[in-house]
């Protein structure tokens, strides 16, 4: 079954991911992001991907802030007849910023991964619930991350977010109870080839990159192909949660590198 589905965070990693494999796997998407040049690549990536003779181009693509109601708005009003029609959304946007104690973090950093992390994701679902419930069908899935399930030093705000979207989830999915709308969650530990490490270490390479060495890590391509695995289930089933972790990581505070 082929769906109209809606990616949020679409300009890197496991965002950018996703929306390849969906397209490959034959549905039609709005990837969303701040960044035009990053979406503009993505569409040159999937057409590298389909070919020339592909009838009808499955990606569009739109530039918004979800931290913005206006934007949003805005979004709602230029992309009206795809959101009118989507029957997956897919809630992948989201940050982490610093690993400092928390006493010790940035007022602004605090307000930029609530907002991003927990507002916006409420703000866009609610706004496209309702066409959802008109049709008695949908999909509304949102990255959690392990750090939702199990605290870690510095850990603060990020984690307390992840928890929040692992919440939402669980409650939505109460609420939409009878409304044929499926609600998952999807709660990846650590990921590498994504731009996670270095945005929360504000650019630090080194710092960033440390994160990933010395164990087998998981890509953003391993929880992208998880995702699909998620959507294309048949519409009578709904895959409440799912934790992806490498198998060198054992829970959100060490990883164990393979044993010679």
């Amino acid at each position: 079954m082929s769906y109209k589905i809606v990616v949020t965070g679409a300009s890197s990693g496991i965002g950018r991911a996703s929306v390849l494999e969906l397209v490959k796997s034959g549905h039609e998407v709005l990837a969303l992001a701040r960044r035009k040049p990053e979406l503009e690549s993505l569409q040159k990536e999937v057409q590298a991907i389909i070919g020339e003779s592909k009838k009808g181009f499955p990606l569009k693509i739109a530039t918004v802030d979800l931290t913005s109601s206006a934007s949003i708005d805005e979004l709602f009003k230029t992309q009206e007849n795809f959101l009118s029609q989507t029957q997956v959304l897919l809630n992948n946007a989201g940050l982490a910023l610093g690993r400092e104690p928390f006493q010790e973090s940035q007022i602004e950093d605090i307000e930029k991964m609530i907002s991003t992390n927990v507002t916006a994701l409420l703000k866009l679902t609610r706004k496209i619930l309702p066409s959802m419930m008109g049709k008695n069908f949908g999909h509304i899935v949102n990255l959690g991350s392990i750090a939702g399930i199990q605290s870690y030093l510095s850990g603060t705000v990020y984690c307390a977010t992840k928890a929040a979207v692992h919440m939402i989830t669980d409650c939505l999915r109460l609420d939409l109870a009878g409304s044929g709308i499926r609600v998952s969650t999807i709660a990846p530990g650590r990921v590498a080839e994504t731009e996670f490490s270095m945005v929360r270490f504000k650019g630090d390479e080194a710092r960033a990159k440390s994160v990933y060495e010395g164990f087998r890590v998981m890509t953003a391509e391993d929880v992208a192909r998880t995702i699909a695995w998620v959507i294309n289930q048949p519409p009578h089933i709904n895959i409440q949660e799912i934790v992806l972790m490498s198998t060198d990581q054992p829970d959100a505070r060490s990883v164990v590198p393979l044993k010679n």
